[in-house]
């Protein structure tokens, strides 16, 4: 029996290490070097240019919170997203755009087919600087603007308010609402009922750049783009539930597991923008004025050097290990039917048949036939 392996089997590149780690000859103005470990090189980042700083004279920066630990839960359940982000191999055009967005403080536009790594660069560069959980906002067809900057849950609320006991009015302090019998019932406090979204929490005052993915962004209503401009331009923007209390002060949740942040007058105010990180399918452009704020980065199909290191990078753990052979003729393969036959493959396919072919499903025929119809199918193959 013919599979579809055989004299697949072009010379392959041999793994070899990422360009420039940081123990290498990295040039002195890279901060991320996909080092695939968390060093402080953004203690290094330079200030903002002046037409980038949102930071106000003599504001004192001393006691800044630093971005949250990942907690113990959800670690547990992103074990398999930090493996990789430590894995992900990132090319010099790659590290080179990143670390211009982070000096210039620029939105970074990365487009590219599904499955070449695009959200995952986010989290290598979070994981590596140390920059805090990444906030993720996955963008539909639906999303607006304040979906990303807070949600307040007005409904809850208001039943939490029916279930006080009533009282006398004007006894006690905070908001009140009147009720039969002179009585009413006392409102609860508006902070544990609004919660930042992953816009608001990046825009928050941190003492380093927080990492916002924007997914998917080609997904959004027309009008999303133009409305993120303001907000990228600003680095602010004011929470109009908040700005109408009494209180100058509120105290909100925000977007990291069991986190609260204080905000005066409702206003949330970066002291250091984000790396902010928008992928795209390139299903629709954008408009002019959106892509002139945006530093843009295409990242084509891996190249036969780089899913080698990928491979090598993933697959390298005890009962993962695969034999060089089948490496190379898998590599071989995919490639074969991305460039040959036209084929639409994410890398996940590439890993997941090695991950088959270590198990048993290399053995045979039957086995080799399985991985090639069903695990290196075509995404648009229906």
């Amino acid at each position: 029996m013919t599979t579809p392996f055989e004299g697949d089997a072009q010379a392959v590149p041999a793994p070899r290490p990422a360009p420039r780690r940081p123990d290498g000859p990295a040039p002195d103005w890279w901060l991320y070097r996909s080092a695939g470990h968390p060093h402080d090189g953004i203690r290094a980042l330079p200030d903002a240019p002046p037409w980038r700083s949102f930071r106000r004279d003599g504001e004192d920066r001393s006691g800044l919170p630093t971005p949250p630990e990942m907690s113990e839960a959800v670690a547990v359940r992103k074990l398999g997203r930090d493996h990789r982000a430590a894995a992900y191999q990132a090319d010099e055009k790659e590290i080179h755009l990143v670390n211009m967005a982070l000096h210039l403080r620029r939105p970074l536009l990365v487009t590219g087919p599904p499955g070449v790594g695009k959200s995952t660069l986010a989290y290598s560069v979070a994981h590596e600087l140390r920059l805090g959980p990444v906030l993720h906002w996955p963008v539909t067809s639906r999303s607006t603007l304040q979906e990303g900057q807070y949600h307040y849950d007005a409904i809850g609320r208001l039943q939490d308010t029916g279930l006080r006991p009533l009282g006398r009015p004007g006894a006690g302090g905070g908001n009140r609402t009147g009720a039969a019998g002179g009585e009413e019932r006392s409102a609860p406090g508006i902070g544990p009922y609004l919660r930042l979204g992953p816009l608001g929490t990046a825009l928050l005052p941190w003492d380093r750049p927080r990492v916002l993915l924007v997914d998917e962004i080609d997904k959004a209503d027309l009008d999303l783009p133009n409305d993120l401009l303001t907000v990228f331009e600003e680095g602010e923007f004011v929470i109009p539930e908040l700005s109408r209390l009494d209180d100058e002060d509120a105290r909100v949740m925000t977007g990291d597991d069991d986190g609260w942040a204080s905000l005066r007058r409702g206003r949330v105010r970066c002291t250091e923008f984000p790396l902010v990180i928008l992928t795209s399918n390139e299903e629709r452009d954008f408009p002019a004025a959106f892509l002139r704020r945006c530093l843009r980065l295409e990242i084509p199909r891996p190249s036969p050097d780089k899913l080698a290191r990928m491979v090598a990078a993933h697959l390298s753990g005890p009962g993962a290990a695969v034999p060089a052979e089948v490496r190379e003729r898998l590599i071989a393969r995919f490639l074969a039917k991305q460039q040959e036959e036209g084929a639409d493959l994410a890398n996940d396919q590439l890993l997941n048949a090695l991950l088959m072919a270590s198990r048993g499903l290399w053995d045979d025929d039957g086995g080799r036939d399985l991985l090639d119809t069903h695990l290196l199918r075509s995404l648009g193959e229906r």
